[in-house]
């Protein structure tokens, strides 16, 4: 096993036994409660991007909205203070406490006071501190640390949190269903509310116009802590400024939809503190509420901590568009399975967390859980503010690539590994980042190269050396590949109504060379003359391991060899969806704007293309029919976020198949990742719900079909009966 790599299992082990039920369990029905919330929703899509255009406006012109509300909050009574990091912003605090001779402060939730471990900073001082968010009161009496944005105590079940109360607290009467443990909390929460001397929340958004603080909460309880102590102290990042009241909107709609699939969090506050309401004294019961003074003291601190600095980073900046729904956290497959506490660092978890912590903690806190982002894109079309999630982690991976120093083993691939990055690239990452060289070498001499792959001394060195666990069927490398096949081969169409490019990803070249036959055979039947050039991979290898600058060369040298198609007249047809991906998404990170365009308006799926020719008048009879053949049919990651699945469904059911659908979303190969002896177990582990699914009275007779190599190899690991992609069931033989 890898170095480091053992303990890291155990802990993935250990967080799947013990907290993954819970957070599966919580984290799939928000998801679930997500899309149908936003399945009924016109203008979706409108209050992202109206969403997004706010984000970057403010986040722009944040230097001179701060000011504006420093000015706004100042004029309402109140104080504001910019604290430069963590230290300067408990300093601040501290002395607010002090002023108020507190020995009290109540919060409630907040991320940001998390990131600052404010509280060990007030209990430094003899402050005792009560978190009023039933999640987070429930991990300070545990004495844990969130598991996520949104639902801290995501990761402990009903029966947990029983036994926690009974434990600590040894009530006469334990508190078991979940409202007798919400009632007892509450009532324990509202005796210690009443009681303090200063409260603290977040802001979820605060307007800089008129200094109009927006907090969400489902309890309720941020109202409390604002008003019942005289002294309140808001603590939230300088990234939460928008420029106005009117900007609210969106967000409001977006937020808890996004993060728990509520039309509206239950308790929305809208207040401009200092609140001019009585202060109270619940041990007064004599003197009427109009008759009390309305003295309060009011503070509003803003954190830096890394923000502007992540403000003027071109490829960090997106981050400072999160508003905390947790969606990129709900919709992970692996963190449905381990949660925050894997993955996630000193504060942030999830997808956007990598981000976060890169920004604030530094790289060696976001290294730590980085890789458990496998780049699917599924976060991508649920985040309210269109934050490319995958693209931040890969910018971070790549960074940390960069960082590392270089190791006496570089030589051990040298030569083998034609990439553009520096030494000291971890040699899995340097492996898997080039698997084009290794396929044609395994190409080149197979059957030999299979064979010795198998062996035990070579599961033995690849497990140790580049951290292949020895469990995963290795890839078999095809003597013939399609390039190769096609050149031997003469075009069968005299007539053509059309002229194709197949693009040979490198998977179909040199490994799945059945399912480039196939589609070349369907594409001929439907009167397409196919062409199948020796063209570069696309660079999603390299991506995937954050190699950033090799993947951009494979770009240009992938358009390099399709830009004379392009100018024939050809369209390009892509058999794997993580290399269309590219070409849709990535590339225009890497390629010139008329370039990228060129090739995302002529690149289609191969399934998305026979679809098209059918439905322009193609003859279905020239392809195999299904004659009622039973199909159980798994989408790619990549697939569903370009909005593709739906095409493979109707073709097969045209030709007369019936098509059962899986919906889970990720089968948990994830390309190289579930190669890898630390995420190995995760992996199967995200798989046996596909498993399951495929596996029942209904389903387990079928034929699987897959339309990506990594769901087809895993479903191969998962299932006793082989799996095939669908261009394989249509094709003529």
């Amino acid at each position: 096993m890898s170095k480091g790599s053992g303990d890291k299992a155990a802990e993935i082990r250990r967080l799947m036994a013990t907290e993954g039920p819970a957070i599966e369990e919580n984290t799939k029905g928000f998801n679930r409660k997500r899309q149908e919330a936003v399945a009924g929703m016109e203008n979706y899509e409108e209050l992202r991007t109206r969403a997004r255009e706010i984000k970057e406006d403010a986040i722009e012109r944040l230097p001179e909205l701060i000011e504006e509300l420093r000015e706004s909050v100042e004029d309402n009574g109140g104080h504001l203070y910019v604290a430069d990091d963590a230290a300067d912003a408990n300093r601040y605090i501290r002395d607010v406490a002090a002023d108020a001779d507190a020995d009290r402060v109540v919060k409630s939730k907040s991320m940001t006071t998390e990131e600052l471990d404010v509280n060990d900073a007030l209990q430094a001082d003899g402050v005792e501190v009560v978190e009023t968010d039933l999640g987070e009161w429930v991990v300070q009496v545990a004495d844990e640390t969130p598991s996520h944005l949104i639902a801290p105590a995501i990761h402990r079940s009903q029966e947990s949190i029983a036994d926690l109360f009974r434990e600590v607290f040894d009530p006469d009467d334990p508190p078991e269903t979940a409202d007798e443990l919400t009632s007892f909390a509450r009532e324990r929460l509202g005796e210690l509310i009443r009681d303090a001397d200063v409260g603290m929340t977040g802001a979820n958004f605060v307007a800089a116009d008129s200094g109009t603080m927006a907090i969400v909460t489902s309890e309720g309880n941020a109202r409390k802590c604002a008003v019942t102590p005289d002294t309140h102290v808001a603590v939230t990042g300088v990234e939460k400024i928008v420029p106005s009241t009117d900007d609210l909107s969106p967000f409001l709609e977006l937020l808890a939809r996004s993060g728990t699939g509520q039309d509206l969090t239950a308790y929305v506050s809208l207040f401009t503190p200092p609140v001019d309401s009585p202060t109270l004294d619940f041990d007064d019961d004599e003197t009427p509420l109009s008759e009390r003074d309305s003295d309060r003291d009011f503070h509003l601190v803003l954190i830096d901590n890394g923000r502007m600095a992540m403000r003027e980073d071109d490829q960090l900046r997106e981050t400072l568009y999160c508003i905390r729904c947790g969606q990129c956290s709900n919709s992970c497959a692996n963190f449905q399975h381990v949660g925050g506490h894997a993955f996630g660092g000193e504060t942030y978890s999830g997808g956007i967390g990598t981000g976060w912590e890169a920004g604030i903690e530094g790289l060696d806190t976001a290294a730590e859980f980085n890789d458990f982002c496998t780049g699917c894109s599924r976060c991508v079309n649920g985040c309210p503010t269109k934050i490319d999630i995958p693209w931040i982690n890969t910018v971070v991976r790549d960074r940390i690539n960069r960082g590392e120093e270089p190791e006496g083993a570089d030589f051990l691939v040298e030569g083998l590994t034609p990439d553009e990055e520096p030494g000291g690239l971890d040699l899995d990452k340097r492996l898997f980042g080039n698997f084009e060289t290794l396929a044609k070498l395994g190409s080149a001499t197979a059957p030999v190269s299979n064979w010795l792959a198998d062996t035990a001394p070579a599961r033995w060195a690849l497990e140790r050396v580049a951290g292949v666990d020895a469990r995963r069927d290795l890839p078999e490398f095809q003597r013939e590949t399609l390039v190769d096949w096609f050149e031997r081969r003469a075009s069968t169409v005299p007539d053509p109504t059309r002229e194709v490019v197949l693009y040979p990803d490198v998977y179909t070249n040199h490994v799945q060379v059945e399912r480039g036959k196939a589609a070349v055979r369907a594409l001929e039947a439907l009167g397409v003359s196919v062409r199948v050039p020796s063209i570069r991979s696309s660079g999603r290898a390299p991506l995937s391991q954050g190699m950033i600058t090799t993947a951009e060369d494979h770009a240009h040298d992938v358009y390099g060899g399709l830009a004379e198609h392009l100018d024939a007249g050809r369209d390009v047809v892509v058999i794997e969806p993580s290399d269309l991906a590219m070409f849709e998404r990535e590339y225009e990170r890497f390629l010139p704007e008329t370039s990228v365009e060129r090739l995302q308006e002529h690149s289609y799926e191969i399934m998305e293309y026979v679809y098209g020719l059918l439905e322009n008048g193609a003859d279905a009879g020239a392809l195999r029919p299904g004659d009622d053949h039973d199909v159980a049919y798994h989408a790619h990651c990549q697939q569903r976020t370009l909005g593709l699945e739906a095409h493979t469904t109707a073709v097969l059911e045209d030709l007369g198949y019936d098509v059962t659908t899986s919906d889970v979303e990720c089968c948990g190969m994830a390309g190289s990742f579930g190669y890898k002896d630390t995420y190995y177990e995760l992996s199967m582990d995200v798989g046996e719900d596909l498993a399951e699914q495929f596996s029942t009275a209904e389903t387990r007779d079928r034929t699987v079909v897959a339309s990506g190599t990594s769901c087809l190899e895993q479903l191969d690991a998962l299932l006793s009966r082989p799996s095939r992609h669908p261009v394989e069931l249509i094709a003529p033989r």
